[in-house]
C-alpha cells in the first residue's frame, strides 16, 4: 500500500508540481490549497501518514494550522518555509514538526526527508522501557511517573528513545541530529537544545537521571537501570 500524504499548499503551480512528483515517487497524495477544508473536517487527516504544511497559507498560517491538527491528531508533519526565514524554522520545530524544508526545494531532498520521517514511524511494538523511576512507552509517546502520565510529542519520544539506547555512553550531537532530523544543521541544533530542556523537566523527579552536555561533543547519558 502506498504511503498517503496530505499536502497543504496554496500556490497552484508549486502544489501541482509537488503532487505530481510525490505521486511519481510512489506516494498517494491529496493536495489541499486552503486549510479551511481541514478545519471543516477534522477527521480528514486520520487517513494519512504525513502532512506537508506550507507556512504561508490563506485564512491561517501553517503554524496555526499545525496547532489545530495537534488537537485531534498525532500525524507527523513537515513544514515548507521560505528560504532564509530562520525564525520560522525554529518556531516550527518548537511546535513539534518532524522536519522542515525551504522553498524552492529539490524534489529529491523532499522525498528523502519524507521517507526518513515515515521510517521513524515504524516502531509500533508496545515496549515499556524503564528509565529510573519512570516507565517510557515509545509507541504511545507516553512517560509515566507513579500515577502521572506525561504525553510527549513524537519528536520528544524519538529523542528519549535514542538516548535510552545510548545509556552509560556519550552520544554526539551530530549523531542525534542526523538520526532524528537527517541533517547536522545549526537550526536543528537549536531545536535539539529545546527538546533536551523539555526532557530534563519531564524527568526531574528522579535525580539519578542525567544527560549532561559534554562541550564540543554531545551528551553523557546516565539513566538508572
Amino acid at each position: 500500500m502506498k504511503p498517503k500524504i496530505l499536502l497543504v499548499e496554496d500556490d497552484q503551480d508549486l502544489g501541482m508540481v509537488l503532487k505530481q512528483y510525490l505521486e511519481f515517487s510512489d506516494f498517494e497524495v491529496r493536495w489541499i490549497p486552503n486549510p479551511e477544508e481541514i478545519l471543516n473536517d477534522r477527521k480528514l487527516v486520520e487517513d494519512y501518514q504525513l502532512a506537508i504544511l506550507d507556512v504561508m497559507l490563506p485564512v491561517m498560517d501553517g503554524f496555526e494550522l499545525s496547532r489545530e491538527i495537534r488537537k485531534t491528531s498525532e500525524i507527523p508533519f513537515l513544514f515548507l518555509t521560505a528560504k532564509g526565514q530562520s525564525i520560522d524554522r525554529i518556531l516550527g520545530l518548537k511546535l513539534g514538526a518532524d522536519d522542515y524544508i525551504t522553498k524552492p526545494c529539490e524534489p529529491e531532498e523532499l522525498i528523502l526527508r519524507i521517507r526518513n520521517i515515515l521510517k521513524r514511524q515504524q516502531y509500533t511494538v508496545q515496549t515499556v522501557i524503564s528509565i529510573g523511576s519512570y516507565s517510557f512507552i515509545p509507541s504511545q509517546f507516553r512517560l509515566i511517573f507513579k500515577d502521572q502520565a506525561i504525553q510527549l510529542t513524537e519528536k520528544e519520544s524519538e529523542l528519549l528513545l535514542l538516548l535510552s539506547k545510548k545509556n552509560h555512553q556519550i552520544v554526539s550531537r551530530k549523531e542525534i541530529l542526523e538520526t532524528l532530523w537527517g541533517e547536522n544543521d545549526y537550526f536543528f541544533g537549536r531545536s535539539l537544545d529545546v527538546f533536551m530542556t523539555r526532557l530534563r523537566k519531564y524527568l526531574q523527579h528522579d535525580k539519578r537521571i542525567r544527560f549532561d552536555a559534554v562541550r564540543g561533543i554531545g551528551f553523557n547519558i546516565e539513566f538508572p537501570d
